[in-house]
């Protein structure tokens, strides 16, 4: 089922001495997981995959902004923290901070379904 290629992988990211994980790196490595999420289920994943992808443009569109300024998500977090909008609903601070609670969610569950279970509601 994940055979597939999936282009940039979180894995290949070299983070940057003191500046962090490379923002246009990140977002490529979650696009590629988007897909994936069709293939475990259309359905069933779809809230999830809404979620995702919401979460993702987000973090995009304050990158296209400043692509020079914001080359990590650490800068993206720190400005938004240094000009008070971190908190602020619909912030690329908190689209990253759900995107994690994703991500970290979908590695759960595919580490249940790894580890054999065969009830998709079980493992989720």
């Amino acid at each position: 089922i994940f055979s597939a290629d999936l282009g940039s992988r979180f894995s290949d990211i070299e983070l940057r001495e003191e500046e962090g994980i490379p923002t246009e790196e990140f977002l490529e490595s979650c696009y590629a997981i988007v897909p994936v999420l069709d293939k475990l289920g259309p359905t069933v994943f779809a809230p999830v995959k809404m979620d995702f992808v919401g979460n993702i443009k987000k973090i995009n569109q304050k990158f296209i902004t400043n692509k020079e300024e914001f080359d990590t998500l650490q800068k993206i977090v720190l400005h938004e923290v240094n000009v008070g909008v971190a908190q602020v609903r619909n912030s690329a601070t908190e689209a990253l901070l759900w995107l994690k609670r994703g991500l970290k969610f979908l590695k759960g569950f595919l580490t249940e379904v790894k580890n054999g279970e065969k009830n998709i509601q079980t493992a989720l």
